[in-house]
């Protein structure tokens, strides 16, 4: 996939108003793909979420998880939802703290990767983030998630360590990954 050409084809600018909410969502446009856009994840997404989630995660967050998430003010969630049946294609978030902000919950519909959604996600999430003043971004991800670890390597980060025995069910390491 050609980053630039995906970059480009953004449109639409997020901010977050004088309430801290994202003012406006972003159009997404993706060849091949029916148009979308990255919103604030909102209460009313967490169901859908939640079931997201169960899908991808062998140790998945609950709905109370999200609600709890939500309400943190340190915190920004996302979804990317399809424009013409608002069903939700993925989802992100991160836990500021001063410049940096560790990247959290990113999934995406097993039926719809690999076809630069994640990418497009995670590029909007960490352009909202800078605008909160985050300037460098971590995440943890399963060794062997290779196409994870190929979009975070695409996204700028590098890995920096590992912790052991990380995940559960299977049992894994973690890759600790960083922005420079």
């Amino acid at each position: 996939m050609d980053t630039e050409k995906l970059t480009e084809e953004f449109m639409g600018e997020a901010v977050k108003d004088s309430s801290g909410e994202m003012a406006e969502a972003i159009s997404i446009s993706i060849p091949g793909m029916p148009e979308m856009y990255a919103e604030q994840m909102q209460p009313s997404d967490i169901p859908e979420v939640a079931g997201i989630e169960q899908e991808c995660f062998s140790q998945p967050w609950s709905e109370n998880s999200f609600h709890s998430a939500l309400v943190q003010e340190a915190s920004f969630y996302l979804v990317v939802k399809i424009k013409e049946t608002g069903r939700i294609a993925g989802y992100c978030g991160l836990l500021q703290s001063f410049d940096d902000a560790e990247i959290l919950n990113v999934a995406v519909r097993k039926e719809l990767r690999g076809r630069g959604i994640g990418y497009a996600m995670l590029h909007c999430l960490m352009e909202q983030g800078e605008k909160f003043g985050v300037r460098h971004y971590t995440l943890e991800v399963r060794k062997g998630n290779a196409a994870a670890l190929a979009l975070y390597k695409k996204l700028g980060f590098d890995a920096a360590g590992t912790r052991r025995n990380f995940y559960r069910d299977p049992p894994e390491d973690a890759v600790i990954m960083w922005t420079k």
